[in-house]
């Protein structure tokens, strides 16, 4: 499903306009990023929590030439499915 889809699907089910229907998901993904960014953890009962974890620098290897590669330190965005969620998708 693309953005777009997405939008089309909340306009249908808020009633909203297209237009609209995009601001709405535009502004809930930037405040998902905003709360992401700052290293907090954003929890929506019912549909999962969203969080950032610290990666250590590993190391790994390049798949074409078997060389040695130092993987450096990162962090990763992780998100654990709520309990509604799991139910509804099982």
């Amino acid at each position: 499903m693309s953005k777009q889809d997405l939008v089309e699907k909340v306009s249908g089910k808020a009633s909203l306009s297209q237009t609209r229907a995009k601001r709405a998901v535009e502004a809930v993904l930037a405040s998902v990023t905003e709360v992401l960014q700052g290293n907090e953890r954003l929890a929506i009962t019912g549909f999962g929590t969203f969080s950032v974890s610290e990666t250590k620098a590993r190391e790994g290897r390049n798949p074409q030439t078997g060389e040695k590669i130092t993987i450096p330190a990162g962090k990763k965005v992780k998100f654990t499915p709520g309990k509604n969620l799991k139910e509804n998708i099982s």
